[in-house]
């Protein structure tokens, strides 16, 4: 089964499988990483921001205008931050290394 590195915010590295089809978010949940997704996936918020690892972006398909909309809600934005419930788990990923922003925005709270 392909694996996963999240770096979560006190910096340490945590691997765990990451199932074929999931999202970064499906499989941060599945394994109680610390990433909202207020939205449960639903492209309507930036709380599942994840800011990917460099040597590991170019492998992604390109972000979405409707993610890049979102991403700009996304606090601590980085050049190679995606959205975590827009990344699919796909073979060519297995490795994937992603990290945890400082904190995150929930413009759907209030």
């Amino acid at each position: 089964m392909p694996k996963m590195t999240f770096i979560e915010r006190d910096g340490t590295h945590r691997e765990v499988e990451a199932p074929l089809g999931l999202s970064v978010l499906e499989v941060a949940h599945k394994h109680g990483v610390d990433i909202e997704g207020a939205c449960e996936g639903s492209l309507a918020c930036s709380t599942c921001h994840v800011i990917v690892a460099p040597d590991w972006i170019d492998r992604l398909k390109d972000a979405s205008e409707d993610e890049e909309d979102m991403l700009d809600l996304a606090f601590g934005l980085e050049k190679t931050s995606r959205l975590g419930c827009q990344i699919v788990i796909t073979p060519d990923l297995d490795g994937l290394v992603v990290k945890l922003p400082a904190s995150s925005r929930n413009a759907l709270d209030g």
